[in-house]
Formats: C-alpha cells, structure tokens, sequence
C-alpha cells in the first residue's frame, strides 16, 4: 500500500473539489479530426484517466488563426463543442473533473495546417525560428506573422471569452490560460518577439497586459476561482527569448494578484537561475501546482514540506492511464512508445491497459 498520504488527499484547487493532488497535465497529442473536433478516441483516452485529481486537457485552439499542429482540438464551432462534451461527460461519469487549456499560438503556425485563408498572427510581424511538421507538405518554416492592430488585439482577447463560454457549454469544470511555449500570451510577454508601441507593448508593464486581460475574460466566464495560468519562466521553446525572464513572469504574477484566479500551473524552469517554484510559492497566493521531473515519491515530499498543493504529471499518464491506482498499490509503470506520442490512431494513445492487480 501506497504512503503517498499528502499526494492522494483530497482538497480543493481553486474552486473546483478534487479527489487528490494528482493533475495530469496538458499534452499535445494530435488526435482530433483533421477540423479539430474531439472524437470518441479522445473521450476514451481522458475517461480512462479520470482518476486523477484534476485533468487539464490539452492546448486547444479558440479560432483558427490561433492553431498550431495538425489534429490540435478546436474549442470554437458547434462541432467542436458537441465533441468536447462527450469527453467531459465521460471524464465525470467516471468521477473525474477537467478543465480545458486554452492555447492561441501566434507565430507558431503554418498555412500548410490552417489553410493559406488564414491569417498567422503576432505583436510583431517577426518569424519564429524553427519548423513545424505539417501532414500535406512535410516540414515547413513557421509563417511570417502579420502583427496585430489594437484593435484586433481587442478582438483577439473577446476570441478568449468566447472560447472560455464554449468552454462551459462543453462542460469543463474550468479554463487554463497557455502563458508558455512561445505561444501567443508568452510573445507578448517577451521583448524579443514584442516589439510594439502602444498599449501591448513597451515595457514589461505593457507586455503583460494581454495575458491579463485574456484570463479577466476567461473569468467572466467561469469565474475566477475556475481559471488557471500555465506558466514556465526561462522557457526557450519555439525560439523564446526575453530580456529578463524572471522579471517579465513576476511582473505578470503581480498584475493578476487582485483577479484571484483559482491556481497557478508552474513549470521547472529550464535554466539554473531561475527558480521558478519559488516564484510561484513568493508571488502568487492561490493554488499552486508544480510540475516537471517528479515521481509520486518526490510529489508527495513536495505537498508535505508545502512547496506546492499539488503536482502535475505529463509522461507518466501516457501510457499509465491507472497512474493513480499504480501510486496507491505501488505498482511499476509502463514505459510509453515515443514512436506514437502524436500519430494518429489507437495506438499509443487509447490502447496502454491497466496493471494487473
């Protein structure tokens, strides 16, 4: 039997009631149909993960212009919609709660996935470095960005409201807000790949802003106690740079201190300098989960000695959808397949069965 008491307690993050501090945490893995509608193999595979205290479903697109990857779930048609709610329905019938990652990607596109009707946009019309793969044409450079008026920043903030009100309709217990990656929020942040004027830009005061003012939407919607932010200070991927990382990421903590937001979603930094748990524990006074490197030994250690209220797991729910019985019984886990992180079908994906008791 497992001693993983402070891991497996039951509490609260934010406002949403979970059975234990075990989050399975966002992971892209390309299964939806090719218009971004959820289908019934990803109702499978989140319903045979709703033993986890909270689910936080992958990045999914609010529009268009803001996908990333081909089969990357959408969260703006009827479509997508009526799809989202046959996996949210299957995760609570299973006892489950999930919220759903809002993820717009800027720059980090390709006309050869959204289609070439389709705008890429950023803060500044300055290209990503590096490639995304594509299923029609292979591997292609990011697009050259068109950079965003004030107004269609606006617009584009509205598009975060309406998806968070998609959000509810499809029956998810929350929102979480992707501020890492180099994904649209975080481009914004960075002085790198903002290079704005006006309002949106400038100083860090200003690059903050559309974060802010994303998750203030998204709480109009569910309330703030149901919306989270996924943040990684010092995150480099898809060609992030920032003059002071920490600085920008404390900036943006404490521009959203008098929102209340139900909790904070915090990655390992990647650099030495930076520790990015401590800013999170420092600067935001909500729910705070950690997440990257952990086992459920040194989760439980964490939870104890207080450095978080909870911890999130990625690649130990990929192929151990019973990850939580596997704590309880101190089971060993399945090693996953990385040939299968993100081909389409079954395989890899809603096919790793459960321990043998």
């Amino acid at each position: 039997m497992s001693k993983q008491n402070a891991l497996l307690s039951a509490g609260n993050i934010g406002d949403i009631a979970v059975a234990n501090r075990v989050v399975m945490a966002p992971m892209t893995r390309n299964r939806a149909d090719p218009d971004g509608t959820p289908n019934d193999l990803m109702r499978d595979y989140y319903a045979q993960r709703a033993s986890a205290g909270l689910i936080v479903a992958e990045g999914t697109w609010p529009v268009a212009a803001g996908q990333a990857y081909n089969r990357q779930p959408g969260i703006e048609t009827s479509k997508h919609i009526a799809g989202w709610s046959a996996v949210t329905e299957a995760v609570h019938q299973a006892g489950g709660k999930i919220v759903l990652q809002i993820m717009h990607a800027g720059r980090i596109g390709s006309h050869h996935i959204k289609g070439s009707d389709v705008a890429t946009v950023a803060p500044s019309a300055i290209q990503a470095r590096g490639e995304v793969h594509t299923d029609s044409a292979g591997m292609q450079p990011y697009d050259v960005p068109a950079e965003l008026s004030t107004e269609q920043v606006w617009q584009v903030i509205e598009e975060h409201r309406q998806a968070a009100k998609n959000a509810l309709a499809a029956g998810f217990d929350g929102v979480e807000l992707h501020c890492t990656s180099g994904y649209l929020p975080m481009q914004f942040l960075c002085s790198d790949s903002n290079q704005r004027s006006d309002e949106f830009g400038g100083d860090v005061q200003g690059r903050v802003k559309f974060a802010v003012e994303c998750i203030r939407a998204m709480a109009s919607v569910f309330g703030a106690g149901r919306v989270g932010l996924r943040m990684n200070p010092g995150n480099r991927f898809n060609d992030t740079k920032d003059a002071d990382p920490a600085g920008s990421h404390i900036m943006l903590l404490e521009a959203i201190a008098d929102l209340n937001i139900g909790y904070l979603h915090m990655m390992r930094a990647p650099i030495e300098s930076i520790d990015a748990f401590k800013i999170g524990r420092e600067k935001f006074t909500g729910t705070l989960i950690i997440n990257d490197g952990f086992d459920a030994n040194l989760a439980n250690q964490a939870i104890e000695q207080k450095q978080a209220y909870a911890v999130s797991f990625a690649r130990h729910y990929v192929s151990n959808p019973d990850f939580v019985k596997r704590i309880i019984a101190d089971l060993p886990l399945t090693k996953f397949d990385r040939k299968t992180l993100y081909t389409p079908g079954a395989s890899g994906y809603s096919d790793y069965p459960n321990a043998e008791m």
